[in-house]
């Protein structure tokens, strides 16, 4: 019979769903014959026998909480962090680095059958990160005016600082955030900036911007580290200026950390939570760092973007040229181009590139970055993606593209980028993301307005987590 609510039911895993799901399957009797009726057990992998709580049951299926592991799967490893299972950042840490690397490439292959309806192309084995700790070269944290309270935090009648933490947000927690003490995510000596800061200016009572008061002072952290220069980058953003506090912040902070090379305030007046600023005081440094992927190098701001995983970059730049396939007589656009790291990888292999970029910040970036790389065929153009770039196109008459790049955020392109590239009709699309859902979404409509899904090879940029980046060529 179909499980009740609030069950507590012995199940063997079977499959994966991915995000942590894992798939069990159990013969339930109808009226007139039996059927397997699915459970969705979270926190839970193939090969585990668990005891499952029932929380949800629909008509076709159920949800559940693995609440013990009775018989561990073999794909199980011990994960390394102390916050593991309450912070969102490394949520499959317990899981075997070759199986997540398999469950992934699994993703991709479903979402494209599934959201683009196509199966026919080539699926080419993922590729899988060097380093699969201490890999990201960025880190934004977030202040709270609440703090995440664990189970001992409860128990305890004379609990301090409920109301002052910095660190990551809970999942579906918007208003809290888990105090982190370590990460394997960036560098020790990031964990140990964070665990300076927060220190710091709580020891000073400031304030803590409330997302639905509006109110408050701080807001973010954000760590930027380079892995080739050494430069180091600590961004506070705060709703106002206060010159004075961070001043003596940044004066502690260098005592401290010799390391860093430039401290930055970014003022966000927006209510939005973002960590982004309106605009930026420099308190030491230039306000930028360096860092290189491949054989070039870039220079870096507060605001502009820089692939998070410097080393698996290469890997994903060079699969991205390997699908452009180009021989030096092509023209190449690249969409949301940043500070310009596609456009200037590709370009010694092209005629001509021109990029494409919302940001003013990135776009200032990326002419640096061209000039620092003595690079002449590329040209950056600063417009609004979320609308049709074709009048800047025709206007400046630019010639057509050849091959379009387009690395657009994890909500994908804009219907009416998707509409512009089908206009100009470039031979190749190579389309860079890092949701495989929204680019098998906008894949479907270039499918169907002619092109055709030649291949596609994830790349793990984020171990420990459910996200891949994805490189997909279609032609026409």
């Amino acid at each position: 019979m179909i499980p009740n609510k609030n069950d507590l039911i012995e199940l063997e895993i079977t499959g994966y769903a991915f995000e942590g799901k894992g798939i069990s399957k159990i013969e339930v009797d109808e009226s007139d014959h039996e059927r397997k009726f699915v459970i969705f057990v979270n926190g839970s992998f193939p090969g585990d026998k668990v005891f499952a709580r029932i929380i949800k049951v629909k008509k076709s299926y159920a949800e559940a909480l693995c609440e013990k592991i009775l018989v561990p799967s073999e794909i199980r490893t011990e994960a390394k962090c102390i916050h593991f299972g309450v912070c969102g950042g490394c949520k499959q840490q317990n899981l075997k680095y070759e199986t997540q690397l398999q469950f992934k490439d699994e993703q991709v292959k479903e979402t494209f059958e599934h959201i683009a309806g196509v199966t026919d192309f080539e699926r080419e084995k993922a590729i899988g990160a060097e380093d699969i700790f201490y890999y990201r070269n960025k880190m934004e944290f977030s202040f709270a005016d609440k703090r995440w309270l664990l189970k001992e935090d409860m128990e305890n009648e004379n609990i301090e600082n409920k109301d002052f933490a910095l660190g990551l947000h809970i999942p579906r927690v918007f208003d809290k955030v888990l105090d982190i003490t370590e990460c394997y995510l960036q560098s020790e000596q990031s964990a140990a900036i964070v665990n300076f800061t927060r220190e710091f200016f709580r020891s000073r009572n400031v304030s803590i911007f409330n997302s639905k008061t509006h109110t408050g002072y701080l807001r973010n952290l954000v760590i930027k580290e380079s892995h080739h220069t050494n430069d180091l980058m600590i961004n506070i953003v705060t709703s106002e200026e206060n010159e004075k506090l961070i001043s003596e912040y940044s004066a502690e902070l260098i005592k401290l950390f010799p390391s860093v090379t430039t401290v930055i305030n970014n003022i966000n007046l927006k209510k939005s939570q973002t960590a982004f600023g309106d605009y930026e005081k420099v308190f030491v440094g230039n306000g930028f760092i360096f860092d290189n992927i491949g054989k070039f190098k870039y220079r870096i701001s507060a605001n502009s973007f820089f692939q998070t995983n410097t080393k698996q970059a290469v890997n994903l730049y060079k699969k991205t040229l390997e699908y452009a396939g180009l021989t030096g007589n092509e023209v190449v656009y690249d969409l949301y181009s940043g500070a310009g790291t596609i456009s200037i990888f590709v370009s010694e292999k092209a005629k001509e590139v021109y990029a494409f970029e919302s940001v003013e910040a990135a776009v200032t970036d990326a002419n640096f970055n061209a000039d620092l790389n003595n690079i002449s065929n590329l040209t950056f153009i600063q417009t609004d993606l979320n609308k049709s770039f074709l009048p800047i196109i025709q206007n400046e008459n630019f010639p057509n593209p050849d091959v379009i790049i387009a690395d657009p955020p994890r909500s994908g392109m804009n219907p009416k980028t998707v509409t512009d590239i089908i206009q100009l009709s470039p031979k190749k699309i190579v389309y860079v993301s890092c949701n495989p859902a929204t680019q098998a979404r906008d894949v479907e409509q270039l499918v169907k307005n002619g092109y055709k899904l030649i291949k596609s090879c994830a790349v793990d940029m984020f171990p420990h987590t459910f996200h891949i980046e994805n490189v997909a060529l279609l032609e026409r």
